[in-house]
């Protein structure tokens, strides 16, 4: 409305920040008529044009606000998030509280700090960049909350917008949702002090987010892992982190490439994920897409992926539930038994294994083990077979 107009020029001349006779006049007459409608808001327009001209650099906060720059616009998001920390930021980290940001106000942090101008550009010391950095290298316990479509009143897209988590030294605890895996950057910066590490309708793949500096070398190992061809880049391990949540995303397996091509196995199972979390104690895969139905993968060969969760040492709670495996019969009894030995202390979908599940895990170890035997015995005599056969060709 015209009077919003009319108040904030009253209050950016009260700043002497702009002359009065900027603003188009008021007028009674005619005021609803199409004509004098259509022609003030070309005259408005003319005026915010020439406001942000005289403020090429930074705009006064009042008229900042009236545009909604602390919405939409990085140098407005990151001075209004900086003013808040300024006010209340130690008084968070001291209560230890999960602060939640926007990916649109991560992307701001971001891009401010590619920019070559002062953190304080506006002269108003409360909105300086240092407070958000100040605060991201102390922060311990992080939410991040996307939206789908376009945001507020804007046309942005926030799915669409990257950011760097790299600003945060002593995170414990993140939790990522609604974002799209491929504009979170700098998450490998987070593996030297993270614990917990909660991901939900984020993420189409676990090398995504546990792995995501493979997507820029093919030719990678863990580190401390063996390898038996050329590596091109050794990843650093995941040093904390205890408890991983992925539920509810659109994982297909427990890693695409896993099924796609078998000699990646050791690579992104055993290395990647096994020995990266090593330590892991809860892993959370409900609500995914495990085991899906598909004539290039039948279900009987979908459980195999379970084999390689076996292998986490520690791992005490598993959760699979509300996933396209769970229709395979016995399929509590199939994937207790891929711990062998420590079926008894895994926690299956929040329940414990019962006396009757653990006798059938014994019987499906036992036709494992003779399975591998008769296996083994035919490799023998292939091998004999092929080397009297060469004999044979040496005397013919």
């Amino acid at each position: 409305r015209y009077s919003d107009f009319h108040d904030l020029h009253e209050k950016l001349t009260a700043e002497k920040k702009i002359e009065k006779h900027l603003l188009p006049p008021k007028k009674m007459i005619g005021k609803n008529s199409k004509s004098l409608v259509e022609k003030r808001q070309k005259e408005l327009e003319v005026y915010l044009q020439t406001l942000l001209v005289r403020f090429p650099t930074a705009a006064p906060k009042v008229l900042s606000y009236f545009l909604h720059f602390h919405q939409y616009e990085i140098n407005g998001i990151t001075a209004a998030l900086a003013e808040e920390l300024f006010h209340k930021g130690e008084q968070l980290l001291v209560a230890g509280e999960v602060f939640t940001l926007c990916p649109l106000q991560l992307y701001a942090i971001t891009q401010q700090l590619k920019l070559a101008k002062p953190t304080c550009s506006n002269g108003d010391a409360k909105a300086d960049l240092g407070h958000i950095l100040d605060f991201t290298c102390r922060l311990k316990y992080l939410k991040i909350t996307g939206t789908r479509g376009e945001v507020g009143t804007s046309n942005i897209q926030e799915d669409s917008l990257t950011f760097d988590l790299s600003v945060f030294k002593a995170l414990l605890q993140i939790e990522i949702s609604d974002c799209n895996s491929a504009q979170i950057m700098g998450l490998p910066s987070l593996k030297p002090c993270l614990v917990t590490l909660n991901v939900h309708h984020s993420a189409a793949s676990m090398m995504d987010v546990l792995v995501p500096e493979a997507c820029v070398s093919p030719q990678w190992v863990a580190e401390g892992a063996l390898s038996d061809r050329p590596v091109a880049t050794i990843i650093p391990t995941w040093k904390t982190l205890t408890t991983l949540d992925m539920s509810h995303n659109h994982i297909g397996c427990i890693d695409n490439s896993v099924v796609r091509d078998p000699t990646l196995i050791s690579i992104i199972i055993t290395n990647a994920c096994l020995t990266k979390l090593y330590s892991l104690v809860n892993l959370d895969l409900s609500s995914n897409k495990l085991g899906q139905v598909g004539a290039e993968f039948p279900l009987s060969s979908q459980l195999e992926e379970i084999r390689y969760i076996g292998m986490l040492p520690c791992l005490e709670r598993l959760v699979l539930s509300n996933n396209p495996m769970c229709i395979i019969p016995d399929y509590r009894t199939k994937v207790l038994a891929q711990f062998w030995d420590r079926a008894s202390e895994v926690c299956l979908d929040s329940t414990a294994p019962t006396e009757k599940e653990l006798d059938t895990v014994e019987v499906l170890k036992a036709i494992q083990k003779a399975k591998e035997s008769k296996d083994r015995m035919a490799n023998n005599e292939k091998k004999v077979r092929c080397h009297n056969q060469g004999q044979n060709n040496d005397l013919w």
